[in-house]
């Protein structure tokens, strides 16, 4: 799993990128497809509309995002804690039950949080972000999905954007219902063969979008969209979810 991690934080520098669509980026096949997809899972203005979410990563991490501000909360381990901004990364940490005050460790630990939150959000919204400036989209082929359904096949490579620009990544679409639904990631452009290929799996409403929690043996889940959330859930250093993964201390869920 951590070498996962580490494979998708290149696309960190794009994350941020505007939303406008590079039709140069794009044959028209691809565009079509790629527009079906984020429509059939609420649309863009929806997604950029959703404030809040939250989800625990392969069971390792649990995060809460505010999208509009840009704060996170991240609790992983034995009860450590991470808290930041991702435009200032500036925050606090605790592990072990004691906050870390050295400015060297906590620059590094404000690092790993943005790199960490980068790479775990991805595998979360990833199907919203095909059309970020710096993306490449490339219709490839129609094949058969991991469960035996027809789909169209993107290829995904990326103009000198993210630490390892080389890295290219093959996007599936089921042709019934248009959706995002695996993803193959290749080392190179110029590999042959998956490093791993894993389903999107699961689609479930929330609020005005659908998202996707099952990656094969784990996933995402529980992902949860929110209304309103109180400023504390970015602030304290008392757990937040409950032992199911959800959001606790008054959330109001969609």
């Amino acid at each position: 799993m951590m070498k996962i991690l580490s494979t998708l934080v290149v696309l960190s520098a794009i994350f941020f990128s505007s939303h406008s669509i590079a039709q140069a980026n794009m044959d028209q096949r691809a565009l079509k497809i790629a527009n079906a997809s984020v429509e059939a899972i609420g649309g863009r203005e929806n997604y950029n509309n959703t404030r809040y979410l939250s989800w625990v990563f392969f069971g390792k991490r649990f995060h809460v995002w505010d999208k509009y501000t840009g704060d996170i909360r991240i609790e992983y381990g034995k009860g450590d804690l991470l808290l930041m901004n991702v435009h200032t990364k500036q925050g606090r940490v605790w592990e072990n039950g004691q906050e870390i005050t050295d400015k060297a460790q906590l620059n590094k630990k404000m690092d790993w949080g943005y790199k960490v939150w980068i790479n775990d959000s991805y595998w979360v919204v990833m199907p919203f972000k095909l059309h970020d400036d710096g993306v490449n989209l490339a219709y490839t082929r129609e094949d058969m999905s991991l469960d035996g359904r027809p789909v169209d096949v993107l290829t995904m490579t990326f103009n000198d954007v993210g630490v390892t620009p080389e890295n290219k990544y093959e996007v599936f679409f089921d042709k019934e219902t248009k959706r995002f639904s695996e993803f193959a990631y290749y080392p190179t452009i110029d590999t042959k063969e998956p490093r791993f290929r894993m389903p999107w799996n699961n689609w479930q409403t929330h609020g005005n979008i659908m998202l996707s929690d099952n990656r094969g043996e784990s996933g995402m889940a529980p992902i949860n969209v929110f209304d309103e959330l109180p400023a504390v859930i970015f602030t304290s250093k008392e757990p937040v979810k409950n032992q199911n993964g959800d959001v606790i201390k008054g959330a109001i869920i969609k």
